[in-house]
């Protein structure tokens, strides 16, 4: 290293998304905004903190309903850094893993105060401000916001299915069922309507048997 450099100092860039946190023999120098720095190579050290809004991935898990049904929930739940230099003190993982934490928490307990109906009814809707809210003010010690939480899947068990799907295979079987009595009525009807009117009209039932002869439909058999 040369003594110019030294003088200088290194040349940095902060980009527009994020913070540069200093740090000059290892104490808390300075917050550097977006743009062009020069640090002391011996002396200082800058941690980059990403600005950008960031996700979290909770993966499925196994939930217990108000009503003892088994479902399997994942979510999302995305943040900002609100304080660089509190970030910065923290290691990304415990940050990740504080978050993660707090929404498969806040996860349970929302499920947990619905029946499998009230679930089904709001799907993705019963995560509501609450939920950030809570899950917020439990990271905000980590230098983070939760500005969202969101469920991304709800996924029923085998069991469950069947049971849903039981009550609406009733209602289909009864449906057709009931069609069919329908048309047979019908049958009925008709056939009873034309038995009265051939007993009303006896010579509607020779006009019909003629014109079945005359179509090749029917055979008249002549007694001597």
């Amino acid at each position: 290293m040369s003594m110019w450099d030294e003088m200088v100092g290194t040349k940095v860039t902060v980009m527009e998304w994020q913070r540069g946190v200093l740090y000059r023999d290892g104490v808390f120098k300075a917050v550097l905004k977006p743009g062009v720095h020069y640090t002391r190579p011996r002396t200082d050290t800058l941690v980059t903190v990403e600005m950008r809004t960031q996700s979290i991935q909770v993966a499925g898990q196994d939930v217990l309903t108000a009503d003892g049904f088994t479902v399997k929930v994942s979510a999302v739940a995305e943040y900002n850094v609100t304080k660089p230099i509190v970030f910065a003190g923290s290691e990304s993982g415990s940050v990740h893993w504080g978050i993660y934490l707090q929404a498969q928490l806040q996860l349970r307990d929302a499920v947990a105060a619905l029946t499998l109906d009230e679930l089904l009814a709001q799907r993705g809707q019963f995560l509501g401000a609450n939920a950030v809210a809570k899950i917020a003010a439990e990271v905000e010690e980590l230098g983070v916001t939760v500005t969202r939480f969101v469920v991304k899947d709800l996924m029923l068990s085998g069991e469950v299915r069947k049971a849903l799907a039981e009550p609406l295979l009733a209602r289909e079987a009864g449906k057709a069922q009931l069609e069919r009595a329908r048309a047979d009525a019908a049958a009925l009807r008709s056939m009873a309507n034309t038995a009265k009117l051939l007993r009303e009209n006896p010579e509607l039932l020779q006009l019909r048997t003629l014109e079945s002869v005359a179509d090749g439909k029917a055979m008249v058999v002549l007694n001597r």
